[in-house]
């Protein structure tokens, strides 16, 4: 695994556990402050219900106590408790708020919504879920009076709904009179905090995932800078090193040539005077029988030979680095290389240019670059182009040099050339050298034209020495 991979996993994995530990935390917390809120709202709600269930429940038994009290006295209370039933059968308090009268044996007295469970006996009665209602009703009202959640027909709606009843026993009389509230505002209050927990812990993970998503954007974006700058780091020291690279191979050219030159070239240029003053003195021997034929020939051999050794060595001398670039400038290179390869070769090649780029001053590095551009164009069309002519010209302007290379030679695919992994490492390189310049390399091939173009800019030092090169050159 990569270092850069490290780090990143290094630095997303901890933040993706943290926020993934910090939102499992706040559901869960908001999950607990929801039902504790719900309990809260629930037992409140309750609470006055059953205030409300107990307060009509004492208003009923207030209004009948009259006639409960004079059933004390009375030796036949029946008038009296069915005057009592018709009184709590006309008191209601909205459509399904009524009160309900049984026996303690589950024998329904009075109902004012249901009239059909009058007379009959409900000790049985089951709901859906199987409980006793009648009998849990009785149970409490039996302990003085109590509360009871159950399930019954709602009047409004003819459908079993939760409710909420209140019962107190007459034992005299043997009674049980109740009512209840209906369940459904509590189960709607309920549910609107339900969905507004979850409206809100929904809303909360949200704003999490949207702080954790722009966590890990902030990381990438971090990681982005960091290996777009590590890679603009690292191409700069790449191009610095490959400048290095070609200024040290320049300075070795430099140093191989002046050892060539210098050297090897002395020497050679040495023998071959005294082999020509061993070879005069045969020839002018005063006696003709002491003369020897093969040892003139051989040296007459062996000075050709060595005068064509002195010749290449010259040429390689002068290949691997030109004096003349180095003396007078890029112009007079660019003039002796066209010419010297013109004689070998036989194709018409010339330099176009203008007196102030002549008398320029250029660095080093773009003299050495456009000559060694200029040497490969020139190299790959005697190769290549089967061209006739060729023409280069050289410019210099007020910030940057341009060298144009062009030959009416049969072309070439660059698209082929470029996309080959073998082929094309001249234009690679020259590519390179102007890169390391920050130049550009422009090649615009097609059968009888090809023109390839090499600009560098010039430092503001070298523009204001070929400024005032201009100006010198310039007519009074």
């Amino acid at each position: 695994m990569k270092i850069k991979t490290k780090i990143f996993l290094l630095a997303i994995v901890p933040f993706l556990v943290a926020i993934a530990g910090i939102g499992i935390g706040v559901r869960m917390q908001a999950a607990a402050l929801a039902k504790a809120q719900r309990e809260s709202v629930e037992a409140a709600y309750m609470s006055s219900k059953q205030a409300e269930l107990k307060h009509y429940v004492e208003l009923a038994t207030s209004a009948i106590a009259p006639l409960y009290e004079a059933s004390r006295d009375a030796k036949d209370d029946t008038a009296l408790k069915r005057e009592a039933l018709a009184m709590l059968q006309r008191m209601d308090f909205g459509p399904d708020g009524y009160f309900f009268v049984y026996d303690m044996r589950g024998d329904s007295l009075m109902h004012p919504r249901e009239p059909d469970l009058v007379g009959h006996n409900w000790w049985l009665l089951r709901d859906p879920k199987g409980s006793l209602t009648i009998q849990q009703l009785i149970a409490a009202a039996n302990q003085g009076g109590g509360y009871v959640r159950y399930l019954w027909h709602r009047p409004s709606t003819h459908r079993l709904e939760p409710k909420l009843g209140y019962v107190v026993p007459l034992p005299r009389w043997g009674w049980m009179i109740g009512t209840g509230i209906y369940l459904d505002g509590v189960t709607a209050a309920l549910a609107r905090i339900d969905a507004t927990a979850s409206a809100n812990i929904a809303r909360t993970m949200t704003w999490i995932g949207a702080i954790a998503l722009a966590g890990f954007g902030v990381i990438m974006a971090c990681a982005l800078f960091l290996n777009v700058s590590e890679y603009r780091s690292a191409d700069a020291k790449l191009k610095r090193l490959a400048r290095q690279v070609v200024e040290s191979q320049e300075h070795e050219r430099a140093r191989l040539s002046r050892e060539l030159h210098d050297g090897i070239s002395q020497m050679m240029v040495s023998v071959k005077l005294l082999l020509e003053s061993a070879l005069a003195r045969l020839e002018h021997a005063g006696h003709p029988h002491v003369r020897v034929p093969s040892a003139e020939a051989a040296l007459g051999t062996a000075l050709g030979r060595l005068s064509h050794v002195l010749r290449e060595v010259r040429r390689i001398s002068h290949a691997l680095r030109p004096s003349m670039l180095d003396d007078l400038g890029l112009a007079a290179a660019l003039e002796q290389l066209t010419r010297e390869l013109a004689e070998e070769t036989g194709i018409d090649m010339r330099v176009e240019t203008d007196p102030a780029s002549r008398a320029a001053e250029l660095p080093t590095a773009v003299n050495t670059a456009l000559f060694r551009i200029a040497q490969e164009a020139l190299t790959n069309i005697v190769r290549h182009a089967h061209a006739a002519h060729a023409t280069l010209t050289f410019t210099v302007r007020d910030a940057s040099v341009l060298l144009a290379i062009a030959d009416d030679g049969q072309g070439f695919d660059l698209a082929r050339v470029q996309a080959d992994a073998r082929g094309g490492i001249g234009l690679r390189n020259m590519r390179e050298r102007l890169d390391a310049l920050g130049g550009a390399l422009v090649i615009a091939s097609q059968p009888g034209s090809t023109i390839v173009t090499a600009s560098a800019p010039l430092p503001h030092s070298a523009r204001s020495r070929t400024a005032a090169s201009s100006q010198d050159d310039s007519p009074p």
